[in-house]
């Protein structure tokens, strides 16, 4: 029934009801209260992947605040010895760790049966030897080489987000 109740105690609003043997979100049989959940109307939009703010970083449309927020969030692909830890290049200006934004990138560098490990660049930042450098996409279009010292303004930036 729609509209209000014709009964005889009065006009009193009844809600719609669906046919018979359907209902709201899928249940069958009795109410089970709560409305379907809705597709939201435009998705939400997700944030570039770190292969796309690395180039967009390299060509300089993104800053490097923008590119430090989302490198924080991101997997990122380090080659492994038999060891725990980094391996790091020495033949180098400075001592440096290649990292990789996808296991593709990784790959092409490394070859396929490479051994590695996946971390986030907050904790790359976090776990990078004093002194180190790092470089992504080794072999990439885009590759960014970070030296000691930028390394050192990210984890001031990582502090400074953190602790104000």
């Amino acid at each position: 029934m729609y509209g209000y109740d014709q009964s005889p105690g009065g006009q009193q609003y009844a809600p719609p009801m669906p046919p018979q043997g359907q209902m709201p979100g899928g249940m069958q049989g009795g109410m089970q209260g709560g409305y379907a959940q809705q597709p939201p109307l435009y998705p939400e939009p997700s944030p570039p992947s770190l292969a796309d703010a690395v180039r967009a970083f390299t060509t300089g449309s993104m800053s490097a605040e923008d590119f430090q927020q989302i490198f924080a969030t991101s997997k990122v692909y380090c080659p492994r010895g038999d060891n725990p830890g980094f391996l790091a290049l020495h033949n180098t200006q400075h001592p440096v760790i290649p990292m990789f934004t996808s296991l593709k990138e990784l790959r092409r560098y490394a070859g396929k049966e490479s051994k590695y490990f996946v971390i986030t660049g907050a904790e790359v930042i976090d776990l990078l030897p004093t002194g180190y450098g790092f470089v992504l996409d080794m072999e990439g279009e885009h590759r960014m080489v970070f030296d000691a010292k930028a390394v050192e303004q990210m984890v001031d930036f990582a502090m400074r987000r953190m602790y104000g």
